[in-house]
């Protein structure tokens, strides 16, 4: 009975009252993209082995943004993975997308993308619809201090209603909420190779929790 009163407790400060998570599945079986759609033409970027996920190249310059989609829609969760950047040259920089849809006929994505790459981690960016910076993390000092731009870092995401918090490597990032009522607040998840650099992000330990009311 105690240890189940200090998890309700837990839970009520993690992800708010009256709220109800699901247990945690994965997103990515460390062997293929099932569960993940690729943009036709872009197959090329993407790649699984050695139990994770690779977008971009070493060998090209990646022409434009490019994403894997998940098929599934969601609403409140709390997402995790871990990310990584190996260096190359131009332009290094990835995101996750959250609440997100494809743009028909165009290789973007249109939703809030947690940023990751230097100079940008732990930003929330409205990816080709405000087309701006909308969340800085609310401590960058103690953010810098457990980043590593070269390494893996682990991300968690929290949605739940029209607040989106953050944490990189356990730090909190980004505390935003929503104040436009016509944003959705569903969507896909999305995984990014940014354009304009020859470099490869890869990503892997895709866990999702999803909550509800």
């Amino acid at each position: 009975m105690r240890y189940r009163l200090l998890f309700t407790v837990l839970s009520s400060f993690l992800l708010g009252p009256a709220t109800h998570a699901e247990p945690a599945v994965s997103l990515f079986d460390g062997k293929s993209l099932d569960g993940w759609e690729i943009r036709k033409g872009e197959e090329g970027w993407w790649t699984v082995a050695d139990g994770v996920i690779r977008g971009g190249s070493m060998e090209k310059k990646v022409p434009h943004n490019t994403f894997i989609a998940s098929k599934a829609t969601y609403s409140d969760f709390e997402l995790k993975l871990k990310v990584r950047l190996v260096k190359g040259e131009g332009f290094m920089n990835s995101g996750i997308q959250v609440r997100s849809v494809r743009l028909p006929d165009n290789h973007e994505m249109r939703g809030y993308q947690v940023d990751a790459g230097i100079g940008w981690w732990g930003k929330l960016y409205d990816e080709s619809r405000r087309k701006r910076v909308i969340g800085e993390p609310v401590n960058p000092e103690a953010l810098a201090v457990v980043v590593k731009d070269w390494d893996w870092n682990e991300i968690r995401i929290l949605c739940e209603g029209p607040r989106i918090r953050t944490w990189v490597n356990g730090v909190a990032a980004v505390d935003y909420t929503e104040q436009d009522p016509d944003i959705p607040l569903t969507g896909r998840l999305g995984l990014q190779a940014h354009g304009g650099g020859r470099f490869v992000v890869e990503f892997k330990d895709l866990t999702i929790r999803e909550v509800t009311k």
